[in-house]
């Protein structure tokens, strides 16, 4: 962990943030110090941490952790300790406290009275004032520094808590005129890199297009009704952006909203979330066991097409921006093959007219799983004046910026181009505050609004044959060749690009690979004439899919004809070389869509090592598009069942999303011994070692046995291969 003690070397660019945005800026490693401390949102941290430490100077900087720890001990209530902070309370007379405040009315009375989240306070009388100036109070609450009072009344019934104060955390206003003329000494680079450190990523590990990825989760707070949908693997910080980033949106479960929280109640009038918040983030949104009531399904197709929803015969407007996260399981080339990237989600969204409403499909599973190495240690914008300069730019309209330079070449419906041109606008928002870029910056931008939002029809197509294919195209103003967009998934596997619900016919074979010929679409024809322009996956962080993984095999073998396979009992000798377990497994394990291993001895690292291996040689006999899932059976030791728990957890959270997802359990029978491979297929293959029969070798990159299991000396061991049912 990193602590004022020992910082970090300042960079080029942090003395640079420093010197043209003195004062707004905080040190990220600072944050998550003290994050593992007090949990509460980012924003609150870094408003404190931006009053006290935004410096350079090492000492300040000390000093001024030790002011903000004293804070958060002081003010700051943990929900154990809300007992004790109630007691200083009432022996003091009065006190600050850091907490979330809540508002609701008191319809018997008429006045308001205020829920704390942490100090467990409820129907604490609150000053109308408060509520005029800070309306949030009313809808998700605020955090805040609040004086609390406590008196005895004279009434028995009156409450004896009282508030005199409330300071909510944040920053007190924005000079976007300075904005400007400090963004202006940085390249596009520089500024990226800039947002990322502010988002809390180090941008080092990040290609152009990573980042790319990452900004996009901004636009929402820049972007008046701005749809936003991202699936992918979990563990990629998809919600990060939504729960700490800003005190303008709000995170709430997909499941747990309801048409009056949302919009409006009928009962009483009173205006839902859209009404007050900046941006609403349904974290969790996938699920095909979500209950989902069909009425806030049609209100929010009105809502996010056309900004109103109605109450009555009264139609309401808001500017709230709607995104949806959610996880996947299944691979890319799954999804591809047998049916869309939608499926994730609770089958009533699953509806074309809904679908139609994204302007954005974000591919979270191009995004790297996040990890201690991605987290930045440099300086950044203290998160809340960021927040400031996004919301001050939702006033703002950027969507024709590209105009001078190109027009749109292809026959794009008014949602396509709606939809690109306000992911291009809320992009340029974020890199180009002022407007300004270069031509091909825009083209740049232009070109990745525009995927994402091909990437929203081309999944469409799939579950609606009413809506009609079309390319999504731009052409330079000065002359050239139109510049046709794929998504990267569709020049990665063509075979599975053009699949429509009615085209059965075209469905690939399970032995087709990635570059199967199929009938091209008219973007496909484009590229192949060389007018073509996307960004390509291979930029990304992370791998678009795992086929693309450096020294995982593509070239699948043929299937062996089944009836060739017979049951025999084959003998490995003692000190052999040559064999691996593709030589011993392969055969037998084409064609099954579910494995068991049967092992208990899946515990030490080189165990799990091996079963890793093993996994990775079913992905490589996997055709592309399909899906072997694997499940382990083991046992335990006692002393060393943590780290095993540990290890086999990450191995399934790594093989997520790939052809081969894998799950395991723990068999605490004493009387498990045998060990064992079932496939569903009707196949069972025994053996003495299980997968454990390769003598020790040395584990370095520069080893041949280290990379190739022919190249290891094996133990003796024996196989048996017996057909069993299906």
């Amino acid at each position: 962990m990193l602590t004022s003690a020992g910082p970090p070397a300042q960079s080029p660019l942090d003395l640079k943030i420093l010197e043209h945005f003195p004062g707004l800026v905080v040190r990220k490693d600072l944050t998550t110090e003290l994050k593992q401390n007090a949990v509460v949102p980012t924003y609150v941290l870094e408003y404190l941490l931006g009053q006290h430490c935004a410096t350079d100077d090492q000492a300040l900087i000390s000093e001024g952790l030790e002011s903000v720890r004293r804070i958060l001990a002081k003010h700051y209530v943990h929900r154990n300790q809300a007992e004790l902070v109630k007691s200083t309370i009432k022996e003091r007379g009065s006190h600050k406290v850091i907490d979330k405040l809540t508002v609701e009315l008191n319809d018997k009375g008429g006045f308001y009275e205020v829920e704390f989240t942490n100090l467990g306070l409820k129907k604490v009388p609150i000053h109308v004032d408060f509520i005029k100036r800070y309306p949030k109070l009313l809808v998700g609450g605020i955090w805040a520094i609040t004086d609390v009072e406590y008196e005895l009344p004279a009434d028995p019934k009156a409450s004896p808590w009282q508030i005199s104060s409330v300071k909510p955390i944040q920053v007190a206003g924005v000079d976007h005129d300075e904005f400007l003329k400090a963004r202006a000494q940085f390249t596009t680079d520089e500024w990226m890199d800039v947002l990322m450190q502010s988002v809390g990523f180090n941008p080092e590990p990040f290609t152009r297009r990573g980042k790319l990825l990452t900004l996009i989760r901004l636009i929402p707070f820049c972007e008046r009704n701005y749809n936003l949908l991202e699936l992918g693997p979990k563990g990629t910080g998809k919600s990060h952006v939504y729960a700490e980033f800003s005190p303008h949106g709000m995170l709430i479960s997909g499941s747990e909203v309801t048409a009056p929280k949302l919009f409006v109640s009928n009962a009483n009038g009173k205006i839902g979330l859209v009404g007050y918040w900046d941006c609403i983030c349904f974290d969790e949104f996938a699920g095909k066991d979500k209950k989902v009531d069909k009425t806030l399904v049609d209100i929010m197709k009105n809502y996010m097409a056309n900004r109103t929803f109605s109450r009555g015969i009264e139609q309401l407007s808001a500017e709230a921006s709607m995104v949806f996260m959610g996880n996947t399981q299944k691979s890319v080339a799954y999804m591809l093959k047998h049916s869309h990237f939608y499926e994730p989600l609770p089958d009533k969204y699953i509806d074309s007219a809904f679908l139609d409403r994204i302007h954005a499909f974000n591919p979270g599973w191009e995004v790297q799983p996040v990890r201690h190495e991605l987290f930045c240690t440099g300086y950044g914008f203290v998160v809340d004046y960021i927040a400031e300069v996004l919301k001050h730019l939702r006033t703002e309209d950027y969507t024709g910026l590209y105009k001078p330079h190109f027009e749109i070449s292809s026959e794009v419906s008014t949602r396509d181009q709606t939809g690109f041109e306000k992911t291009f606008s809320g992009l340029m928002k974020i890199i180009h505050p002022d407007g300004k870029a270069t031509s091909e910056e825009i083209a740049e931008l232009l070109a990745f609004a525009m995927e994402c939002r091909r990437r929203v029809r081309e999944q469409i197509l799939r579950i609606d044959d009413t809506f009609k294919a079309n390319d999504f195209a731009y052409r330079p103003l000065t002359g050239g060749d139109a510049v046709t967009v794929l998504t990267p998934e569709e020049q990665q596997y063509p075979a599975f690009a053009g699949l429509r619900p009615l085209s059965s016919e075209a469905q690939p074979t399970a032995a087709e690979g990635p570059t199967a010929a199929a009938e091209p679409s008219a973007g496909q024809a484009t590229e192949a004439a060389g007018k073509v322009q996307a960004a390509a996956p291979a930029e990304s962080l992370a791998p678009a899919d795992e086929e693309a993984n450096v020294g995982w095999s593509i070239s699948h073998p043929s299937p062996v004809n089944a009836a060739q396979l017979k049951e025999q009992h084959l003998v490995v000798p003692e000190n052999a070389k040559g064999w691996s377990y593709r030589r011993l497994f392969a055969d037998y394990l084409q064609g099954c869509s579910g494995i068991i291993i049967r092992d208990p001895y899946i515990r030490a690292f080189h165990q799990v090592r091996n079963l890793v291996e093993f996994l990775r040689m079913v992905n490589e006999i996997t055709p592309v598009g399909d899906e072997v899932t694997v499940h382990l059976i083991t046992g335990a030791d006692q002393e060393t069942m943590e780290k095993q728990v540990e290890n086999l957890g990450q191995v399934q959270d790594s093989f997520a999303g790939t052809s081969t997802p894998f799950t395991w359990e723990i068999d605490a029978s004493p009387n498990f011994h045998a060990r064992s491979i079932s496939t569903d297929h009707g196949w069972k293959i025994t053996l003495d070692r299980g997968l454990d029969f390769f003598q020790w070798f040395e584990f370095s990159p520069f080893n041949a046995a280290a990379v190739m299991q022919e190249a290891r000396m094996v133990k003796g061991c024996e196989v048996n291969y017996v057909k069993t049912s299906a």
